[in-house]
């Protein structure tokens, strides 16, 4: 594996993944468990689940970086901007392109299901900066576990359902 490899992979912090996994997983089976299942919609859901995980992960690198939390001393996994191992070009380049497949992603999942998916969706994306990002950042604020629970939680349990029942 090539050190440029190796920074990226951790940039996605692969400890947080479950997070967007689980929820993913435990829908479908409940779906199945009542015969509605189908493996390419739940694919796609957990595709969406993971890339808005790693573009949240990547969004806060940026923000982070910039808002002068994250720096080479800090405590705690390296983070791959404030280590000098990422630019901030590059992650923002990283950015636009997760925009991009989860868009392309998310529009056949709302093709499929309709506008409670573009709702989920669209509020996911917009949390994913708000986060740590725009002018009220949530985790600076105590509020970054609420809309955990509420979008890895709540959204991805009952979106995740909503699309194969």
């Amino acid at each position: 594996m090539s050190p440029a490899f190796g920074h990226w992979l951790a940039a996605t912090r692969p400890k947080t993944l479950p997070a967007a996994i689980v929820p993913v997983v435990v829908a479908s089976a409940a779906a199945a468990r009542v015969g509605r299942v189908d493996l390419l919609l739940s694919a796609a859901a957990l595709g969406c689940a993971v890339l808005i995980q790693i573009l949240t992960n990547f969004l806060n690198e940026i923000e982070d970086f910039r808002r002068g939390a994250d720096t080479p001393s800090r405590v705690g996994p390296p983070r791959m901007i404030a280590a000098g191992l990422i630019s901030v070009k590059a992650m923002t380049g990283a950015v636009v392109i997760l925009y991009a497949l989860i868009l392309g992603l998310g529009a056949w999942l709302v093709a499929h299901s309709g506008i409670v998916i573009l709702v989920i969706g669209g509020l996911s994306l917009l949390f994913s900066w708000a986060y740590t990002g725009g002018p009220y950042p949530l985790a600076y604020h105590g509020l970054a576990d609420v809309f955990v629970l509420l979008f890895f939680g709540l959204a991805a349990i009952n979106g995740t359902y909503f699309l194969l029942a």
